[in-house]
């Protein structure tokens, strides 16, 4: 009897989750008052509901059809009551019931012999009469994740960031030739490169944010992948310190999984251009492309100039860095989704801010203070620099 007694949770403790629960359980009531007899019912009645739709991708899957993935963000249902194609209305079909719940998704399936190369316009007409708009620039063959496909986008992934990150990495032999002043320039050039990469992130997530639903607060996305992935690499880098032999393999295994975070996010994107026809694949885009991602390998073999590192774990980084295009490209040719893309992009933005404060506390001397010598601002100027020219190649 005594050993059951004292299993049992004393009256303290009784006390102190019953005063924590206490404020959650009131709250509970008193949305549950507002609900059924406050202010919400006569508002709701005098005006109209709050519509929005948001059109998240239109597809070709198929010769003379389209479809089209809709959410619903806004605070009430929506009923979808025509859908017109080009201005004219059009017989569709939904994988669901006409009536879209809030953050409920649908797919309308839409007969219609679209024309490859062509622009087209679908709107979506309530029942309240609102209408929401979406357009396909240039009409084309959605890919399908067949053989044929997933081969084609792994090969536009390993163009766009596997050979360029590899081919960075080739640069270390001479590094390891530089003296230290010099080595601290590149090392510079690193930060300002990282500092083009995750600005750039940060607007691609804030563009990607805007064709997210309402319900699903784009910005908020942002935030969490902006200050999450600092968070989650500062714990992680914290509890691997101790055990990692070299502070320069260290420090370039988060620029690469930074990179690596980037790059998903630019795999997304372009894997989702590619699908809808919005980039037309061309020689020159590919070219720009390796010419703008091989400074990155220079910016993950920088910490290592004096540093011994193996071959096996040169390739394992350039895979960090390199190899999230493809699934990124995989991803966003054959399933597009806005808050994905949102995210990753944050969370990239969000992890090259961390390694770029890492990166910096390792330039100049003691004496001089991090970062204070001309060399190394020029660095950080040219490094910024060289992004920018490299990314008027990229062209979309």
């Amino acid at each position: 009897m005594p050993d059951s007694a004292a299993t049992l949770p004393s009256r303290s403790t009784l006390g102190r989750a019953a005063t924590g629960l206490t404020p959650l359980v009131l709250l509970g009531l008193v949305i549950l008052m507002f609900l059924r007899s406050g202010p919400a019912g006569v508002f709701q009645k005098a005006f109209p509901p709050v519509e929005d739709l948001t059109i998240e991708r239109i597809s070709m899957p198929a010769a003379g059809q389209i479809e089209v993935a809709v959410v619903n963000g806004g605070p009430a249902a929506v009923t979808v009551a025509q859908v017109l194609v080009d201005d004219a209305a059009w017989t569709h079909s939904l994988d669901g019931d006409r009536t879209i719940g809030r953050l409920q998704s649908r797919r309308i399936r839409i007969p219609y012999p679209w024309v490859e190369g062509e622009p087209h316009t679908v709107k979506l007409l309530t029942s309240t009469g609102l209408i929401f708009e979406g357009t396909v620039d240039v009409a084309t063959l959605t890919p399908t994740p067949d053989s044929r496909f997933i081969s084609t986008f792994a090969l536009l992934g390993t163009y766009v960031g596997v050979i360029p990150v590899f081919l960075g990495l080739l640069w270390l032999p001479y590094l390891r030739t530089v003296r230290r002043r010099t080595l601290d320039f590149f090392l510079s050039l690193t930060v300002g490169l990282l500092i083009f990469l995750g600005v750039d992130a940060l607007v691609e997530a804030m563009a990607a944010s805007g064709r997210v639903a309402d319900g699903f607060h784009g910005t908020g996305l942002v935030l969490l992948g902006l200050a999450g992935a600092p968070l989650v690499i500062t714990f992680v880098s914290a509890r691997r310190r101790s055990s990692e032999r070299s502070a320069g393999v260290h420090v370039s295994g988060l620029i690469a999984v930074a990179i690596g975070l980037h790059n998903l996010g630019e795999g997304l994107a372009v894997g989702a251009a590619y699908s809808t026809g919005a980039i037309a694949l061309g020689t020159f885009l590919v070219l720009g492309f390796l010419i703008h991602n091989t400074t990155e390998g220079l910016g993950i073999v920088a910490p290592l100039a004096h540093e011994s590192v193996s071959l096996r774990r040169l390739v394992a980084l350039g895979a960090i860095a390199g190899l999230p295009t493809i699934l990124g490209a995989w991803i966003g040719g054959f399933s597009y989704s806005p808050v994905l893309t949102t995210f990753f992009f944050a969370i990239g933005a969000g992890a090259i801010a961390q390694v770029v404060v890492v990166l910096w506390r390792r330039l100049g001397s003691p004496e001089d203070g991090p970062g204070l010598a001309p060399a190394n601002a020029m660095g950080l100027l040219l490094g910024m620099g060289v992004m920018y020219v490299t990314s008027l190649l990229v062209t979309a």
